[in-house]
């Protein structure tokens, strides 16, 4: 990923707030941890972030804390805000964490996950203006502006801010409204939130009012408009999350048709964060993919399949109802069929199992063909064992490979053989139990079971 520090030059760091309960989630996992896309919102946020190469990053946390370092592992400080007394408060408790600190600062917010890195740039050159706001917010026009605070301002250049419950109906009229984003200078943040008082509606320290604060020095406060509410959108719910997600994919789903790829239902097909896709990819109904997939050229994923953690190259056919879990590989022109699992397991090129299968722990040489109901024995109840097929080998329907085994080149394992030893290259491996044919038994057992039936009667 390239990085672009702000045109300001200036050093960065980013607040994150993350300390709210998250009550409405009724969850036990921390709000900003929930995912979309199968990346937790968090982490969409921070991959923004990077690429304005911050200095440092600090997240505040309340709620759920343990959960955040786990999933951080050292990517960012933590500050602990204990009690919650407001936002203005929250952004208190990073200041030991920037101590020595001399540069900008953005104020960013874990479950606003999606802003972009262009918007956070465009805060830092506004802060760097020739009039040198003191404060730089970000404001939204929604279609409904609900509860959110609203900004005064005129050409840029801000009033007055005032929280939806302190607001006067006339400062509820105004269609500029607050995101809570906003930069300044590391000095003038800490000493202008030193000066925040909790004299309103909720008894909390607002982070809004080192705006009017720095108004009434003098020292002024801008705003830039963002023209994408979508990208300040907060996510405080099930249904806001499930509404983030979709709105995600739906802007994934036109990417990929405009990058070449042909989806035959595309309200059906849910990507994850990193999917990659080649050209002239073609996906049928109803295909899901999570995290970790890559998907060379002129690939068909037909309908009812779910890939994750796989890695697919050119000319592959997969599904329909076929599952790719991690580690999976498909070389050039194998092929997948309907009902077959693969898992931490490579086919070569030219490598087909069609039916009903499962390969897991595997190696399928090139040219290999798996028939129906092949399964590869790779679990013993404690350790993971690995099945090597080589080059053209056969393996007939219904068959058992018991690893660890090696199945050689052009090998055939004749149907419903449980092999637990190497086949030899060439070799034909039979292992069945001897059939026992006896003449007339059948028409015998129905004649008296039927008669012992009716004398039940």
């Amino acid at each position: 990923m390239t990085q672009h520090p702000p045109a300001s030059a200036a050093p960065l760091a980013v607040i994150v707030l993350a300390a709210g309960k998250g009550t409405r989630m009724k969850s036990d996992r921390h709000k900003v941890l929930h995912a979309i896309a199968g990346r937790p919102m968090l982490d969409h946020l921070l991959a923004s972030v990077a690429h304005l190469a911050p200095e440092r990053q600090v997240v505040v946390a309340g709620h759920g804390r343990d959960q955040l370092e786990k999933a951080l592992a050292g990517r960012a400080a933590i500050a602990l805000q204990e009690p919650q007394l407001g936002t203005g408060h929250a952004v208190q408790q990073a200041e030991a964490a920037l101590e020595g600190f001399a540069g900008d600062v953005l104020v960013l917010y874990g479950d606003v996950p999606f802003v972009k890195p262009d918007t956070m740039r465009a805060l830092l050159e506004r802060l760097h203006g020739d009039d040198q706001p003191a404060v730089v917010v970000l404001g939204f026009e929604p279609a409904d502006p609900l509860q959110y605070g609203r900004i005064v301002a005129v050409d840029g250049v801000i009033a007055r801010m005032v929280e939806y419950k302190d607001a006067t109906e006339a400062e509820r009229a105004s269609p500029l409204c607050n995101s809570g984003l906003l930069a300044a200078r590391c000095d003038d943040l800490f000493a202008l939130l030193a000066r925040v008082d909790n004299a309103n509606a909720q008894g909390e320290y607002y982070l809004p009012d080192i705006v009017n604060i720095a108004i009434a020095d003098g020292r002024g406060a801008a705003v830039i408009v963002t023209e994408d509410a979508d990208e300040v959108a907060g996510i405080n719910s099930r249904a806001e999350l499930a509404e983030a997600d979709a709105r995600w994919q739906h802007k994934r789903r036109l990417q990929a048709m405009a990058d070449g790829a042909t989806l035959r239902a595309p309200e059906t097909v849910w990507f994850a964060w990193d999917t990659v896709l080649g050209r002239d990819v073609t996906i049928e109904q109803n295909v899901i993919f999570g995290p970790g997939v890559t998907i060379a050229d002129n690939v068909e994923i037909r309908a009812f399949c779910h890939i994750e953690g796989a890695r697919i190259e050119s000319g592959v056919t997969v599904g329909p109802f076929a599952r790719l879990r991690p580690g999976a590989v498909l070389e050039e022109k194998s092929r997948i069929g309907n009902f077959v699992e693969v898992k931490n397991a490579t086919l070569h090129k030219g490598a087909k199992a069609n039916h009903l299968t499962y390969l897991g722990d595997a190696d399928i040489g090139a040219d290999a063909n798996i028939g129906a109901g092949t399964i590869t024995c790779n679990y013993d109840g404690y350790f993971k064992y690995r099945t090597v097929i080589g080059e053209r080998a056969f393996i007939g329907s219904n068959s058992a490979l018991i690893a660890p085994v090696r199945i050689g080149a052009d090998a055939i394992v004749a149907a419903g053989s449980a092999v637990s030893r190497d086949v030899s290259d060439g070799e034909l491996r039979l292992v069945r139990g001897e059939q026992l044919v006896k003449p007339g038994w059948a028409d015998s057992f129905h004649d008296a079971m039927k008669k012992k039936k009716a004398e039940r009667k």
